[in-house]
């Protein structure tokens, strides 16, 4: 039996099911829903649009959240998910977010994942396409912050540079002669956050995010059971090797 209250399942949740009701998005509630909701009302108070607000509690003990009206820029043409202007978009909204929530470091909280010292800022800790919305061809927002912890800019940075330089395998319709070359990119999204660091220290901290990926995602294949997990964290440990070993330029060779 259906009610009004069972919505319609969206894309993703690899985590835990995801549902659409109206202009809102149900989830799970997690013993670090309150912190994520007061990282969502910082935001909120900082001004950020990008963002959902945070609701409360459904009748089924759910959180409820604004619906981010748009695409995931996973599925955005190649043209959207790989403009130059995309990659600065979204340096410059994960600087806001990292900037907006520095003041919430150090306040008591529970969060779903650990710290990642040096603890500056709450990281998103999957700021990537999938993640990010997209309408009418430009950056508009970012959801699913229930991964959400203190670390550092870097921690978080590395993982974007990952997706969207992109330094990983599994880089879609991506072309270094329409979209830049690799080693530029990775300057601009550097460059364009604003951060006081190398793009080596970048891919070296990218290297380590995916050694962590890679043990979480294994440690979810073995709860529940799916082959694609497996497939995923092998793809992030040849990655993170292929890191180390300097080759930045040709992800997949």
């Amino acid at each position: 039996m259906h009610d009004d209250l069972d919505g319609v399942p969206l894309v993703g949740g690899n985590m835990d099911p995801v549902v659409r009701i109206g202009d809102t998005v149900r989830r799970t509630k997690g013993p670090w829903t309150e912190s994520v909701h007061s990282l969502l009302g910082t935001y909120a108070e900082a001004g950020l649009t990008e963002t959902p607000r945070a609701l409360g509690i459904d009748a089924r003990g759910r959180e409820i959240l604004t619906f981010l009206p748009g695409e995931p820029l996973s599925e955005s043409a190649p043209e959207v998910l790989w403009a130059p202007s995309t990659l600065t978009a979204a340096a410059g909204l994960l600087r806001r977010l990292h900037d907006a929530s520095a003041p919430l470091v150090g306040e008591p909280g529970i969060w779903r994942m650990e710290d990642h010292p040096p603890t500056e800022v709450i990281c998103h800790n999957d700021f990537a396409p999938y993640n990010l919305i997209a309408s009418d061809g430009r950056l508009v927002g970012v959801i699913d912050f229930d991964m959400a912890s203190p670390g550092s800019r870097l921690w978080d940075l590395a993982y974007l540079a990952y997706r969207i330089v992109p330094l990983a395998e599994d880089a879609r319709g991506f072309d270094d002669v329409r979209f830049g070359a690799r080693d530029d990119r990775l300057r601009t999204l550097v460059d364009s956050y604003g951060l006081d660091a190398s793009p080596d220290a970048v891919v070296d901290a990218a290297g380590r995010r995916l050694d962590a990926l890679a043990a979480f995602t294994e440690r979810r294949a073995e709860v529940t059971g799916r082959s694609d997990f497996v497939e995923h964290a092998a793809m992030y440990r040849r990655d993170a090797e292929r890191l180390r070993s300097g080759n930045v330029t040709r992800p997949g060779m």
